[in-house]
C-alpha cells in the first residue's frame, strides 16, 4: 500500500508477523481488563460476600465436621480408583484376548457402563438390599461405594489401559518369548509395566473425575458420619438458606484436584522430553 504527499507516493510501511501478533495481544488484554472494570463496578460486593462468604458460616462449615467429610471424599475416591484400576486392566486383556467369548463379554460390559450414567448405577447398587433381601457390601457404605463408582470407571479405563498395551512395541514381547518367557510372565512383567507408565497422566485425570463423580454418593441417604463434602456442605446450607457451605466445599475438591491436575502437567511435560 502506498500514501500520497507533495514529494509523491510513499510506500507504507508493513507490520511484521510478530508485531501484528503483539498488537492483537495487547487488544485482548485491553479487553479483558475493561470486562474485568466493569465486573467490579456492576457486582455488589456486600451482597455477594453476604451471600458466598458469610464470616459466621464459614466458622460454622470449618468447625461442624468437614474435615470428616473431605476425608470420606478422599476414601470413596481412592476405593473407586482401585476396584477401577483393577476391573479395567483385567477387561483390557479380555479385549486383547484371542478367546472371543471374552471380547465379546468385554464390549459389551464396557459399552453398558459407558452408556449409564454413573448417579443411576449407584442408585441400583443402593436398591441392591432390596431386591436381595441380606446382601450388603463389606464396609458399608464404603463398599457400596467403591464398587459402584470402580465398576464404571472401570469402563473408561479398560480403553486406556488397552491404548497403553497397544503402545509397547511388539519387539518387547518378541523378545521376551525368544528368551522363553511365557506369554502371560511377559505381559506381567514387560507389556503391563511399561503400558502403566504410557497411561499414567490419563489415568491421573480419570482420578480427578472420580473426585468429583463421588458428589452422587449422596443418592445413597448416607449418615452424617458418612457425608462427602457435596452433601456435608448442601445440608448447612440448606439450614440456613445461604452458600457459603457449598463454596467452601468447592474449595475444598480444589484442593485435591489441584495437585493432581499440576501432577499430570508435570508427567506430560517429562514425558514429551523423554521423546
Amino acid at each position: 500500500m502506498t500514501t500520497t504527499t507533495q514529494a509523491g507516493t510513499v510506500p507504507r510501511k508493513k507490520l511484521s508477523p510478530r508485531k501484528r501478533a503483539q498488537r492483537i495481544r495487547w487488544i485482548q488484554y485491553a479487553i479483558l481488563a475493561a470486562v474485568v472494570v466493569l465486573l467490579i463496578l456492576t457486582v455488589d460486593g456486600r451482597q455477594v460476600q453476604s451471600v458466598f462468604f458469610r464470616t459466621d458460616l464459614i466458622q460454622v462449615t470449618l468447625t461442624s465436621g468437614l474435615p470428616r467429610a473431605l476425608l470420606n471424599t478422599v476414601f470413596y475416591t481412592f476405593g473407586a480408583f482401585v476396584v477401577g484400576v483393577t476391573l479395567g486392566t483385567l477387561l483390557a486383556l479380555m479385549r486383547l484376548s484371542q478367546v472371543a467369548p471374552y471380547r465379546w463379554i468385554a464390549s459389551i460390559y464396557i459399552e453398558f457402563f459407558r452408556g449409564v450414567p454413573a448417579l443411576i448405577v449407584l442408585l441400583a447398587f443402593g436398591l441392591l438390599s432390596v431386591a436381595f433381601p441380606g446382601l450388603r457390601f463389606p464396609l458399608d457404605p464404603y463398599g457400596t461405594v467403591w464398587t459402584a463408582l470402580g465398576m464404571v470407571s472401570a469402563a473408561y479405563m479398560a480403553e486406556t489401559i488397552r491404548a497403553g498395551i497397544l503402545a509397547v512395541p511388539k519387539g518387547q514381547v518378541e523378545a521376551a518369548r525368544a528368551l522363553g518367557m511365557a506369554s502371560g510372565m511377559a505381559m506381567r512383567r514387560i507389556v503391563l509395566p511399561q503400558a502403566f507408565r504410557i497411561i499414567t497422566p490419563p489415568l491421573t485425570n480419570e482420578l480427578i473425575l472420580l473426585t468429583k463423580d463421588s458428589s452422587l454418593v449422596y443418592v445413597l441417604g448416607l449418615t452424617a458420619s458418612a457425608f462427602e463434602l457435596t452433601k456435608f456442605g448442601r445440608d448447612i446450607s440448606n439450614s440456613n438458606g445461604n452458600l457459603t457451605p457449598l463454596v467452601i466445599a468447592g474449595f475444598c475438591y480444589l484442593l485435591i484436584t489441584l495437585p493432581l491436575t499440576f501432577l499430570v502437567r508435570r508427567m506430560e511435560a517429562k514425558a514429551k522430553k523423554a521423546r
